[in-house]
């Protein structure tokens, strides 16, 4: 009886010890390897991202498909927003007590916040443990995901404004894409003397003026003291440079159509496709809207500002991907997904199926985009910095009153030094509440 009783629990102990086995998981989806068995219990994620709208949405849902069935164990339930309510919904979706697994996030103190207050999971040692994978992303896009040496985010897409142009315009007045602030000003008014509107602006939503401030302010505002004023916790705008990029895009308001506050984001793109405007800010996750235009397009950065202190060669963009919640129970395995997300087989057809910049390495191909998209992803990652949108790099409460302000200078209501005074009181404010 005693041997039978020994041998029975031998048997059970193999048991247990074969089902711990068969429910390990490596946490690594690169390559197609599996993150887990199909003997291992089901583990479901979430999956929260603001992507609805096709072509996105076949994308991540053949993606999502394909991963559950290289990883039988795994469900994956999505959630999605487009953008602004997405805005709303992500604060009360991570404020449960079972919050998404993983979530997108834009960078600058959008994501930071999260890094702060502990929603966000330190990634570092699945980087550090898997360089091959890591070693695809571009570094400049990887950057702004991470915070004093740890990696908190992982990077999708990259998205890049640049000045777009209708090609027949320009040649049949004789123009060149300018180069410098004084070359930019002179292209505009020859356009605007041959009846045709220069500049595009649709600022019924102030973040699309608020783009244009991002650049200027990387032009006029010296290197250390747009980084102190980027930084909540010691920001103050007092450098005259933010000034000096109010009165500059003042500057531009003759050239641009008429009622730029009245005007939406969508009109203005419209009229630039219909050769109504010559040129418009154009961000490189748009260009599937244009892609089919009736004339040839071009782009060129954003002018130099000849004497000014600040960096006149820096790409205004930024990179956009997705964080693992600090409270996810299945850490590994999110992971796995966001490596096979961004690995390079997925990565290019991402970019075949969006038109949209990929931030692995050597997705964009002249077989999968346009030529445009391979010439941008050139200068990005030849670039070890990029100026990001001021209305996710700057606290809400700066960016609010920024903003708001910049509809003032178009409507003649506010001067460039009555906004920055706003500014640097709400700036003082969190500045104090930071410290």
């Amino acid at each position: 009886m005693k041997k039978l009783l020994s041998l029975s629990m031998c048997v059970v102990l193999v048991v247990l010890l074969l089902a711990g086995c068969s429910g390990k998981s490596d946490g690594s989806a690169s390559g197609g390897a599996s993150a887990g068995t199909a003997g291992s219990d089901k583990i479901t994620l979430t999956f929260f991202h603001r992507w609805p709208n096709e072509p996105f949405k076949s994308y991540f849902d053949g993606i999502i498909k394909e991963f559950e069935q290289k990883n039988p164990n795994i469900k994956i339930n999505v959630i999605t927003a487009l953008n602004e309510e997405y805005k709303q919904k992500i604060n009360v979706q991570l404020s449960n007590s079972n919050p998404p697994d993983i979530f997108f996030t834009w960078v600058g103190e959008y994501g930071d916040k999260f890094i702060r207050n502990g929603t966000a999971l330190d990634l570092t040692k699945y980087v550090q443990e898997d360089k091959a994978w890591a070693d695809q992303i571009i570094p400049s896009a990887l950057k702004p995901f991470t915070l004093d040496n740890k990696v908190y985010g992982v990077p999708i897409l990259m998205d890049v404004r640049r000045l777009t142009y209708n090609k027949e315009i320009f040649n049949k007045l004789g123009l060149e894409p300018p180069t410098t602030w004084q070359q930019f000003v002179e292209v505009l008014g020859k356009i605007k003397a041959s009846g045709i509107t220069p500049l595009g602006l649709g600022n019924k939503a102030p973040w699309n003026a608020g783009l244009y401030i991002t650049t200027l302010n990387q032009r006029l505002v010296g290197k250390e003291a747009l980084a102190k004023d980027n930084n909540r916790a010691t920001g103050e705008f007092t450098d005259p440079g933010y000034i000096q990029a109010l009165q500059k895009l003042q500057e531009l308001m003759p050239y641009m159509n008429d009622q730029p506050n009245a005007l939406s984001r969508e009109e203005e793109r419209n009229m630039f496709v219909n050769g109504k405007i010559a040129i418009m800010p154009l961000h490189t996750i748009e260009y599937p809207f244009v892609k089919n235009a009736k004339f040839d397009w071009g782009t060129f950065n954003f002018p130099s500002i000849e004497g000014a202190p600040g960096d006149q060669n820096v790409i205004t963009g930024a990179p956009e991907g997705f964080m693992i919640s600090a409270k996810s129970k299945h850490p590994a395995e999110a992971m796995a997904f966001l490596k096979y997300l961004t690995s390079q087989p997925q990565a290019e057809r991402w970019v075949k199926q969006t038109s949209v910049i990929s931030t692995t390495k050597g997705a964009v191909t002249t077989e999968n985009s346009l030529p445009v998209m391979v010439q941008v992803i050139k200068q990005v990652e030849a670039s070890n910095d990029m100026a990001i949108w001021i209305d996710t790099m700057l606290d809400g409460q700066i960016v609010n009153p920024y903003l708001a302000g910049l509809q003032e200078p178009l409507n003649k209501t506010k001067t460039p030094e009555q906004i920055m005074s706003d500014v640097q009181a709400a700036a003082k404010r969190v500045r104090e509440a930071s410290k």
